[in-house]
C-alpha cells in the first residue's frame, strides 16, 4: 500500500509538472517598428507608425507619414499589421491555481478572516503552463489576487515571462483585497432554511467588524507598535493612501455603504472589483471617484429583471458617467486570456474600438498604478507590447506574431500549440 502511495504521488507530481520555457533575455540596442497601426491606449491610433525601442525602453512614437526620421538598429516591418499595448488581465488567480481537481496546484487561500498580510505572490507559479497560455492572445501582464475571507491579503503585478515569482513582480503589493458582507442571502438547504433569498441578519454586524478592524489597524500604525501585530501593521499603506484597496462588492445597497465606508473610515484609493450594479448609480460612483474593475463580461444575467446584455453594456453606461473603468476576471485564471474579447464584445455594445482598448490597457494600468511605466506605447514607457495581423479584440483577428516584455521578444509557444503542431501533422499524412 505504500510503494501504490508513492506511485500515484509520483504520478501526480508528473501531471502537474512542467517543462518551462527558458525566458527571453533582456532587450538591448536598438529596434524599430516601422509601417504598423499603432493602437496607442489613450484613444489615439496612428495608421503608419514608427516606434523606436532601447534597452527595453521606448524611446519615440511618430507618425511615419509626416516624419523623415530614419530608423535605427534592427528595423521589423510591420506593414499592414497592428501594433497594441501588452494587454493586462487585473482580478486573476493566474500562478495560483494549475489544476483545479488537484489540491495540491492549488495555493489561492489561507485559514482566517483578516489576512491583509497574505501575499499571493510568493505563491505565483512563473512555471505555469496557465501563465505560458496568455501570451498568444496578447495577455502580456497580470494583477494575481488571493480569496476567501473577509480580508484575502495583497495581490502583486506580474510579467508573464520570468523564471520565477520574484522575476516576475513588476509592483509588489498594489493592494488589499476587500469582500463585503452581502446584505441578503441564499437559504441554506443544508441548515433547513427556505431557498431563495432573505435579509442576512448578521449584515450590519459584519459591517461593523471591517469598520473596527480599520480603526484598529489605525490606532496600531499610528501608535506605540513595538509588539509586532502583522494584520494591522499590514494595513498601514492603505491607511496612508500608498496602495489600493480592492473591495469585492455587487449590490446596489452594498456598493452605497462601500462609497459611505470610503468616507468614514478616510481611505483615499478604493476600488470596487465585480460592482454588478453599479451602472444603476454610475453618477454617485464617478462624484466619489472610485475606479471600478468589472467582473468577467462573458457572464449571464444575474436576475430575470436585467437586460439580456446588461453585462456587454456596463462598462460603457460607466464610463459615459466618468467613472474609471477596466475588464476584470472574476477571480479566474484560465479564462483571463479571453480578456480582449471581453474587450471586443464590448465594441459591440456602443463603446468606440480604441476606448474599449483602453479598459484592458492603460485603465488598468491607472487603476493598478503602473502606468507610468506600462499600459500604452508612449515615449519613456516599457516595451511590453505585440503585433498582431488583425484585430485583437476579435477571436478571429487576434493573431499575434510578435509580442515583447520589456522590450524581450518573448516566446508565443504553449503547450496547445504544441499539441496544434503534433496533429496538424498527424492529419495531413
Amino acid at each position: 500500500m505504500k510503494k501504490f502511495k508513492i506511485l500515484v504521488f509520483a504520478f501526480l507530481i508528473t501531471l502537474t509538472a512542467v517543462a518551462q520555457q527558458t525566458p527571453a533575455p533582456k532587450q538591448s540596442g536598438e529596434i524599430t517598428l516601422k509601417g504598423g497601426t499603432a493602437h496607442i491606449g489613450n484613444g489615439k491610433v496612428i495608421e503608419n507608425s514608427i516606434i523606436f525601442i532601447k534597452d527595453g525602453k521606448i524611446t519615440g512614437v511618430y507618425d511615419a507619414q509626416n516624419n523623415t526620421i530614419e530608423p535605427k538598429g534592427e528595423v521589423i516591418d510591420v506593414t499592414s499589421k497592428h501594433i497594441y499595448p501588452g494587454f493586462i488581465a487585473p482580478d486573476t488567480t493566474l500562478g495560483l491555481v494549475e489544476i483545479s481537481a488537484v489540491r495540491a496546484t492549488e495555493d489561492q487561500d489561507e485559514i482566517g478572516e483578516f489576512n491583509p498580510h497574505i501575499e499571493a505572490i510568493v505563491a505565483y507559479n512563473a512555471e505555469s503552463k496557465v501563465v505560458e497560455s496568455m501570451r498568444p492572445n496578447g495577455v502580456l501582464l497580470a494583477q494575481t489576487v488571493p480569496q476567501g475571507g473577509t480580508i484575502s491579503g495583497t495581490s502583486s503585478v506580474v510579467q508573464l515571462d520570468a523564471w520565477n515569482w520574484e522575476d516576475a513582480v513588476v509592483k509588489r503589493g498594489d493592494g488589499v483585497h476587500l469582500n463585503w458582507p452581502n446584505s441578503f442571502r441564499r437559504g441554506r438547504w443544508w441548515l433547513g432554511e427556505e431557498p431563495g433569498y432573505s435579509p442576512n441578519k448578521s449584515y450590519a454586524e459584519d459591517v461593523t467588524k471591517i469598520k473596527d478592524f480599520i480603526n484598529q489597524s489605525s490606532a496600531y500604525t499610528g501608535g506605540d507598535n513595538a509588539i509586532k501585530n502583522l494584520p494591522y501593521a499590514s494595513m498601514k499603506s492603505i491607511l496612508d493612501g500608498d496602495s489600493n484597496l480592492y473591495i469585492h462588492v455587487d449590490g446596489e445597497k452594498e456598493i452605497l455603504d462601500v462609497l459611505r465606508f470610503k468616507t468614514a473610515m478616510n481611505l483615499d484609493h478604493v476600488v470596487l472589483v465585480g460592482a454588478y450594479r453599479a451602472y444603476t448609480i454610475a453618477d454617485q460612483v464617478a462624484k466619489a471617484n472610485v475606479p471600478v474593475i468589472l467582473a468577467r463580461v462573458h457572464s449571464l444575467p444575474e436576475t430575470e429583471d436585467d437586460d439580456y446584455d446588461i453585462s456587454y453594456k456596463m462598462a460603457k453606461i460607466l464610463d459615459d458617467a466618468g467613472v474609471l473603468v477596466a475588464l476584470g476576471n472574476s477571480g479566474e485564471y484560465w479564462q483571463a486570456r479571453n480578456i480582449p474579447f471581453y474587450a471586443g464584445q464590448v465594441t459591440a455594445h456602443g463603446m468606440s474600438f480604441e476606448d474599449a482598448l483602453s479598459l484592458i490597457t492603460l485603465n488598468t494600468a491607472k487603476i493598478l498604478g503602473i502606468d507610468s511605466e506600462m499600459g500604452s506605447l508612449e515615449e519613456g514607457k516599457d516595451a511590453t507590447l505585440f503585433v498582431s495581423t488583425g484585430n485583437a479584440l476579435e477571436m478571429k483577428g487576434n493573431n499575434v506574431e510578435k509580442a515583447m516584455i520589456k522590450g524581450r521578444d518573448i516566446s508565443l509557444e504553449t503547450h496547445q500549440t504544441e499539441l496544434w503542431k503534433r496533429y496538424m501533422e498527424k492529419y495531413s499524412r
